[in-house]
């Protein structure tokens, strides 16, 4: 995966964060259905606040931003070891939630179903791709 693949994915899971935050339902039917696929956390019946979930959908797109800046040294207005770091910090990141996924400390707390099948099956795999994916993008340059 290279650094614009690492970007566009993330761009996608950012505007995904931003559709939740603004009242979609997608994959749910209905809020409750929508937080156990994508919490899972018991009791949990409906979404953050939207404040909360556009943060994280800004935070994901930044993610997405480092990758190109990284290898191409778009002009970002941060010094080197700045995005550097941040790259580093993400693949940890995206490596820690991804591993997570199949800790039962992490499924004891997000039980839910169908969350804790997606989770296993395509949330910590795909953290864990975009985790490598960052490492790879550090090691190239």
């Amino acid at each position: 995966m290279s650094a614009s693949a690492i970007c566009l994915v993330l761009s996608v899971i950012s505007a995904l964060h931003a559709y939740w935050a603004y009242g979609g339902l997608w994959p749910g039917r209905d809020e409750a259905s929508l937080v156990k696929s994508v919490i899972g956390a018991p009791g949990l019946e409906t979404m953050p606040p939207t404040g909360l979930t556009m943060a994280v959908a800004l935070l994901i797109f930044i993610a997405g931003l480092l990758p190109p800046m990284f290898v191409s040294g778009v002009p970002s207005g941060l010094p080197a070891n700045l995005v550097w770091t941040g790259m580093v910090v993400l693949a940890t990141i995206f490596l820690v939630r991804g591993s997570l996924a199949f800790l039962p400390i992490f499924r004891r707390r997000h039980p839910q179903e169908p969350f804790a099948t997606l989770d296993r099956h395509i949330y910590g795999p795909l953290c864990l791709l975009i985790g490598a994916a960052y490492v790879i993008v550090l090691a190239s340059v």
